[in-house]
């Protein structure tokens, strides 16, 4: 079985290959030059041109790229993308899959999420994969978790999301947050991300967050996941307080990769949680 993701699982393309799957990796632009994610630039120097005054945008992997990755492949394929809405990385899948003549090898997945989540299924899959699994109970196993994921968002600069087109409608013409911080969520479907209210501080919007993740259940069968935009220790004291809510259960800390940085913008917070 081979594998297929992107960097919006916050790999690099040779962490992939290291890690037994193939890392197709994210464009972003800004200053007019374009980069791909981890190959021609790291998060750190993405966010330097930022705060120089550059503007970014993103685009998810060309049909081309992927039908690249699944040139030759006859074994079954399991091609993992960020969810469908967020992102045009499920449609490019969708369309280099049917571009081939046989393609019933090929299995798109819609993560309905993105960042912690997705790289746990990727991690998930690979391991399935190792165990010898068959194709349809690893496309079961992975089904159950992406069924039981859920994403937060903290931004710092409301202008990010706005611009990238992530919120809903309501949201994109609400201004007078930009003073506070905005607490986001996923819409019911995965598609969007609305709000779910705003705090002047980010100790009460986590406590709100920690909530909502005590509500749903969230235990020590879940992983939870804090991905930041260049704010290491924001994360880091982020992620104790969510741990104090939730002590035997797994936490990683993480930063995003330049192509979600373009979306959440710089010193964003990203609080997730998926079932193993």
């Amino acid at each position: 079985m081979k594998i297929i993701v992107d960097t919006a699982t916050l790999f690099s393309p040779a962490e992939g290959e290291a890690n037994g799957m193939t890392v197709v990796p994210v464009s972003v632009a800004i200053n007019n030059q374009t980069y791909r994610d981890y190959v021609d630039i790291s998060s750190r120097e993405f966010l330097k041109l930022i705060q120089e005054g550059g503007t970014p945008t993103s685009s998810q992997p060309s049909v081309g790229e992927i039908l690249e990755a699944l040139e030759g492949v006859e074994e079954d394929v399991i091609l993992l993308t960020v969810a469908d809405g967020l992102s045009g990385g499920y449609q490019s899948a969708m369309g280099a899959k049917n571009l081939l003549e046989a393609n019933d090898h090929i299995h798109v997945i819609n993560s309905k999420s993105l960042a912690g989540p997705l790289r746990y299924l990727a991690k998930k899959a690979v391991a399935l994969n190792r165990q010898g699994v068959s194709t349809p109970q690893a496309l079961a196993a992975l089904y159950e978790s992406v069924d039981n994921s859920i994403s937060f968002v903290i931004p710092e600069d409301f202008e990010f999301l706005k611009r990238s087109g992530r919120l809903t409608a309501i949201t994109a013409r609400v201004g007078g947050v930009l003073k506070l911080l905005p607490i986001l969520t996923q819409t019911d479907d995965r598609r969007r991300i609305k709000p779910i209210g705003v705090k002047r501080s980010w100790k009460a919007a986590v406590e709100v967050i920690t909530g909502r993740l005590q509500n749903m259940g969230i235990d020590e069968s879940h992983l939870i996941s804090v991905c930041h935009a260049g704010t290491y220790e924001k994360a880091v004291a982020v992620g104790r307080q969510v741990q104090e809510a939730f002590p035997a259960t797994e936490l990683e800390i993480l930063e995003l990769c330049p192509a979600l940085i373009t979306h959440g913008g710089p010193g964003c917070i990203v609080i997730q949680a998926i079932k193993k």
